[in-house]
């Protein structure tokens, strides 16, 4: 029983609520009345949720950053109207617990409240008996002297609140379900409950969702039928005053408004007939990126017969070793990585190659994510179905390609290997090229870097030492597998004594020892 919350446990809520709300995807999407999956609740709120995890994984230690991670990582990668009004609840947290060292009882209760209280803030026509509604009840009736209390006090009233929606929302009523957004909203309590409890929550189905959803006219997670189009996009370097003009325009040409961020950058998303119009408020106010623009009369699923059957992991990585250890869980390689990134015309004919037409890129390099991204929209234009897992190591690369499974659907297997990358995190050895200043202080040619996350946190002199201090400082944020792959230029016993090192320090570690053969990092590293 955790008697705060600290950045170690704030991350384990965001692991275990993507985790949840993976499981609980279909049911979500099943309760929206959109028949679109790519548009549905559940669909966007694990997508949401999947961008939150990648920031809070790559944030420095400690509480601040990590909700600092959450926050922006969560506002980034918000989809849809229910992932837009998650970011703006996290946000609501975050306000409250990021300048704590550790959030108790009280502190808990008043980021619940402040989270309903930002949300509702967020919508230009807050709707009683959706996702705000459950979670200021929720809010409200949080209460107690420990963190169980508070956190169960919350998921009782939640799951309460849910039940109460079709009452307050005669769409809902008529459809036979309860209200999709707050579901997942409940679904992120069960997961913070199980964090701090260690125990499971056995929560009841949601309700029972209709046989035929073609007669469903609560549309598109929010909004009337009268727009035609979704708009979605970033919106950067846009000042307080230019964003409440944007509010007022945008509303003037839809509805499904929802504004939420601050800083200078905001997500926007609303429903609108006119495109052009709603492109053109977004830049009169800053500088949109990341538009989206979704008609909804397109929306039909791709027919089978239009693309090859079967499904590929395509990954990338540098040197035969590593090759074979992605070959043997049955992925496809391109060779490549650090100093030998591969172009999007090699990744695009891997995907070709590969003769399916549902292909997981694994790019497994910051720097060739870029590169995979584009490969995959040429694919996507050709017909297939790509989606690239923003994996950053090949450590990352390997978890989530260990736990491909190709009989789920492809949806779901893109959730399950996103999940896994973004709960290893992961460090390399390597050896600085020239004298540089880091964000450690100076190194000289020769010097023996440690690289966690991509940044430089440790400059020594020994190879193993520096992989030791490697996997102790991420280890400090919890793990249960340790995974060391030796590279060529380290000394091929080196993973052995980093296992024995392991056993002695962190005995309850379990640790996996590769020989990738992989040149310029001696070692790589990860834990999940």
């Amino acid at each position: 029983m955790l008697e705060v919350l600290d950045a170690g446990a704030l991350r384990r809520w965001c692991r275990a609520g993507l985790e949840g709300l993976a499981a609980a995807q279909q049911e979500i999407d099943d309760l929206n009345v959109y028949p679109v999956p790519d548009g549905d609740t559940g669909t966007n709120l694990r997508l949401t949720m999947a961008a939150t995890v990648e920031a809070v994984e790559a944030a420095a230690s400690g509480l601040a950053p990590t909700v600092t991670a959450m926050v922006l990582g969560s506002l980034m990668g918000a989809r849809g109207n229910s992932g837009v009004i998650l970011s703006q609840l996290l946000r609501g947290l975050g306000e409250v617990i990021g300048p704590l060292e550790a959030v108790g009882p009280v502190d808990l209760v008043e980021a619940l409240r402040r989270s309903a209280a930002s949300a509702y803030s967020a919508v230009d026509d807050p709707v009683e008996g959706t996702v705000l509604t459950v979670a200021r009840e929720a809010a409200a009736a949080s209460r107690g002297t420990t963190l169980v209390d508070v956190v169960r006090s919350a998921r009782l009233a939640a799951a309460q609140s849910l039940a109460r929606t079709p009452e307050l929302l005669p769409a809902l009523k008529a459809a036979g379900v309860v209200d999709a957004g707050g579901r997942g909203w409940c679904v992120l309590l069960e997961a913070l409950e199980l964090v701090v409890t260690g125990a499971p929550v056995v929560a009841p189905p949601a309700m029972l969702v209709p046989r035929d959803r073609s007669g469903l006219a609560y549309a598109r997670e929010a909004g009337s039928d009268a727009f035609a189009y979704e708009v979605q996009f970033l919106l950067r370097d846009a000042p307080d005053d230019r964003v409440v003009l944007l509010k007022e325009q945008l509303r003037g040409l839809g509805d499904s408004l929802v504004v939420v961020g601050g800083e200078g950058l905001y997500n926007v998303h609303v429903h609108v007939n006119d495109v052009g119009a709603a492109l053109e408020v977004g830049i009169e106010a800053g500088r949109p990126f990341r538009i989206a623009v979704t008609r909804f009369a397109d929306q039909v699923p791709v027919q089978a017969a239009k693309r090859p059957e079967g499904r590929a992991v395509v990954a990338v990585a540098p040197g035969e070793g590593l090759a074979a250890l992605f070959r043997e869980t049955g992925a496809q390689v391109v060779d490549g990585g650090p100093s030998a990134n591969p172009s999007t015309a090699e990744l695009l004919a891997a995907i070709r190659a590969s003769g399916a037409g549902e292909v997981v890129l694994l790019p497994n390099d910051g720097n060739v994510r870029a590169v995979a991204a584009a490969a995959a929209e040429q694919a996507r234009g050709e017909g297939l179905a790509v989606a690239v897992i923003p994996t950053r190591s090949v450590v990352q690369g390997l978890s989530a390609a260990s736990v491909s499974d190709m009989r789920r659907a492809f949806d779901d297997e893109v959730a399950a290997m996103s999940a896994a990358a973004g709960a290893t995190r992961f460090a390399e050895v390597t050896t600085a090229a020239r004298d540089a200043l880091t964000t450690v202080g100076p190194c000289a040619k020769g010097d023996v870097l440690g690289l966690l996350d991509g940044d430089v946190a440790v400059i020594g002199s020994d190879v193993e030492q520096v992989g030791r201090d490697l996997l102790h400082r991420m280890l400090d944020g919890g793990g249960e597998l340790a995974t060391v792959v030796v590279g060529a230029q380290a000394d091929p016993d080196a993973g052995q004594r980093l296992s024995d090192y392991l056993a002695k320090n962190h005995p309850v570690v379990e640790v996996l020892v590769l020989h990738g053969g992989q040149p310029h990092y001696p070692l790589l590293l990860g834990v999940e």
